[in-house]
C-alpha cells in the first residue's frame, strides 16, 4: 500500500477525537511524522493546567469555586508550549519552560484533567490557543472536540473508540511501562469515570462530529490503524 501523501498534496487539518486511552496520540504522532506537520496533544493542555492546579494546593472545590476573573487571573500564569525532544524527535509538554511530559502523565493529573477541563472558562482559554495553532493548517491535533469545536471546518476528522476493557489494558501497560504504580481495577475505573465527565459535561461534551469517520481499533494493530487513516489522508490531500 502507497502511504506517501503525494507530491502536490495541499495542507489540510486532521482533528482526531475519541475516549481516553484510544490510542488517539499514537495515531496522531505517527500521521504527523509521515506528513511533517506539526503535532498538537490538546489533552496535554489540559493535564498541564491540572499540574499547576494541584503544584498550587488547590483543590477540584477551590477550582469549582472560583469566579471567572479568578479563573482568569491564574490562566495568565499558566504558559503551556511544546518544544521538541532531539533526542527522540517528539513533540514534549512544558509548564512555564519546565519539561512536565512525564508529570502529567501520573494518574492523579488522570484522575483530575476531566473535571478540570469542564470549567467553561479554562475551556475557551484553551480552546482559543488551539485555534491558534490551526492557522496555517499542516496540523494533525488530537482530543474530545477537535472535530466539533477546535476545528469544525477540518478537512478531516476521525473519531476514535474501543471497548473499555481493551483501552484499560493498554493504559495499564503504558503507565506500568513508564514506571507508575497502578492497578488495572485503578485504570478500569479512571476511564469509567472520564468517559462519563467527558461525555455528560455542558461545555463542549465529547461526541463525534456528523462527518467524522469512526474507528474503532478494538481488535487493529497500531500499523493497521495507521493504514487506515493515511488512506483517508491520502484521498482527501489528492482530490
Amino acid at each position: 500500500m502507497n502511504l506517501s501523501p503525494g507530491p502536490i498534496a495541499g495542507k489540510i487539518i486532521i482533528a482526531i477525537d475519541g475516549y481516553s486511552s484510544c490510542g488517539k496520540s499514537t495515531m496522531a504522532k505517527a500521521i504527523a511524522k509521515k506528513m511533517g506537520y506539526r503535532y498538537i496533544d490538546s489533552g496535554a493542555m489540559y493535564r498541564a493546567v491540572t499540574l499547576f492546579v494541584q503544584q498550587h494546593g488547590l483543590s477540584l472545590e477551590d477550582l469549582q469555586g472560583m469566579s471567572e476573573a479568578q479563573l482568569e487571573a491564574m490562566l495568565d500564569h499558566i504558559h503551556v508550549t511544546f518544544h521538541i525532544n532531539p533526542e527522540n524527535g517528539l513533540s514534549e509538554v512544558y509548564l512555564n519552560e519546565i519539561n512536565v511530559e512525564k508529570k502529567i502523565r501520573d494518574m492523579k493529573v488522570s484522575d483530575w484533567v476531566s473535571p478540570v477541563s469542564a470549567i467553561p472558562t479554562i475551556r475557551h482559554r484553551m480552546v482559543a490557543l488551539q485555534q491558534g495553532y490551526g492557522k496555517q493548517k499542516a496540523i494533525v491535533m488530537d482530543g474530545r472536540d477537535i472535530g466539533t469545536k477546535v476545528f469544525p471546518d477540518a478537512e478531516l476528522k476521525i473519531f476514535m473508540t474501543a471497548k473499555k476493557e481493551v483501552r484499560a489494558k493498554r493504559r495499564f501497560d503504558e503507565l506500568n511501562q513508564k514506571g507508575f504504580m497502578v492497578t488495572m481495577d485503578e485504570v478500569l475505573k479512571n476511564i469509567e469515570d472520564r468517559d462519563h465527565t467527558d461525555t455528560h459535561r455542558a461545555e463542549s461534551p465529547l461526541r463525534r462530529a456528523e462527518d467524522a469517520i469512526i474507528l474503532d481499533n478494538s481488535d487493529l494493530s497500531e500499523q493497521e490503524q495507521f493504514e487506515f487513516a493515511m488512506k483517508l489522508v491520502n484521498e482527501i490531500c489528492n482530490k
